[in-house]
This record gives structure tokens, sequence and C-alpha cells, in this order.
């Protein structure tokens, strides 16, 4: 076992020992509030934001804001004030947050993990987007129903996941550990039956499904000006 791995087990070893009394409980509870009341602030250019960070993964996303992505920042520069963007596949909200903050961009962030929206949330209401941002939690695809969203990871801010399918992001099965049945939908749809702004952009981050989600867009792809 790798050190890593002994640290997680001596951590869950504690955790359950002390979910067995109400003391324990109880200090449990405020070790989990703090963890979550950890915030990262990032600056980028004259934007500054701050990101709800309680685990390494996320606290890694924040750091590498500036460096993990930077044509996906270069395209969201380029969109124009007050226009609407998509974001598909928001995971916590970084992306949401930056074009809402940037270019004043109205955005409908599309996520179906509800490990990840409680951070979408929180970090929304961190950086006071609540009127410019607004959550949508399903799933995207080229059908209205539910379907199994399957996960490889639960951890916050994870990501690699599916919804309706079996394939990860290059084509081969992927290891799910986690799943559930959530409803999916066709950006048609969305905009119709659910009053979804019409996007004139799209960032969309999935992982392999990206054709079955674009196939459900006939109608809303054609007043698109970037994807």
């Amino acid at each position: 076992m790798s050190f890593r791995g002994a640290i997680k087990l001596c951590i869950r070893g504690v955790a359950r020992g002390l979910a067995k009394t109400y003391t324990g409980r109880q200090v449990y509870e405020q070790l989990l509030e703090a963890g979550m009341g950890v915030n990262v602030p990032v600056k980028y250019g004259d934007v500054d934001m701050v990101f709800a960070s309680p685990n390494a993964l996320t606290q890694y996303r924040a750091a590498s804001f500036s460096s993990k992505e930077p044509e996906t920042l270069t395209w969201l520069e380029g969109i124009p004030s007050d226009a609407v963007l998509w974001d598909v596949g928001a995971n916590v909200g970084l992306y949401s947050v930056y074009a809402a903050k940037r270019n004043n961009a109205r955005v409908f962030a599309f996520e179906p993990s509800f490990f990840n929206l409680e951070l979408l949330a929180r970090n929304v209401f961190l950086n006071e987007l609540q009127e410019r941002v607004t959550v949508v939690p399903v799933a995207l695809s080229n059908v209205l129903g539910p379907s199994l969203f399957k996960m490889s990871s639960t951890s916050w801010g994870g990501a690699l996941s599916t919804f309706g399918q079996d394939f990860d992001q290059h084509g081969g099965k992927l290891n799910s550990i986690f799943e559930y049945q959530t409803m999916g939908m066709t950006m048609d749809v969305a905009v119709r039956l659910l009053g979804i702004l019409p996007p004139r952009f799209i960032k969309i981050d999935v992982d392999g499904i990206e054709h079955f989600i674009l196939s459900g867009g006939t109608t809303v792809l054609k007043q698109v000006e970037s994807v």
C-alpha cells in the first residue's frame, strides 16, 4: 500500500470512530464544515475570483486556472458583453464564473454530477453572480428521458463521466464506480420546455459524448456563433 493510501485508510478509521459517539459526530461535522469553508482566491488579468476548494482536486483546479486550458480562456475573452453562454459540463463552474465576471455574460451552467453541483452553486454565490449564472442540473443528450449517469470518480471536482453510454473520452469502456438515474434532454428541448435562453456561444467539456449532445441541437445551433 502506498503512503497516501495508508493515510487515507487511517483517516477513514478515525472518521468511523468519531461517528460512533455524539461528541465525535459533532467534531466530525465541524471538520466537514471547516473543509467546505476553504476558499482559494484567483486573479487572472483584471478579474478577481474566489473558488470553494475543499479537497486537493478543487485546489488544483483553482491553482491551475491560468495554465491548464489557456485556449479556453482566450476563447471566453472573445465573448461580447451580455452574450448568452452555455457551459456544458460546467464541473464546479470556474469558467462560468470567469465568463460572467469578465464579460458580464449570461451563463447557463449544465452539470449533472451532484458531487460537483454543490461547489458550482457555492462558486456562483461566492462571486456574487446569482443574477448572471443559472445552474442547470440536467444532462444534455440526444434524447429526452432518464438514463444512467456513470462516474469514474466521486471526488468534488471530479470528471470523466458519461450519460446514457458506456464509453470514456477515448472510446474505451468507462470504469464506472458510481452511477444513478437522472434526466437527460436535448438542447432544443431545454430551450423549448425549460425556457432557457438560446446560446450564442457554447463551451462543451464532456467525455466523449459531444456528438450526441450536438445532434440534439439542430435548431439551437443555427443561432450559435462559436462552439
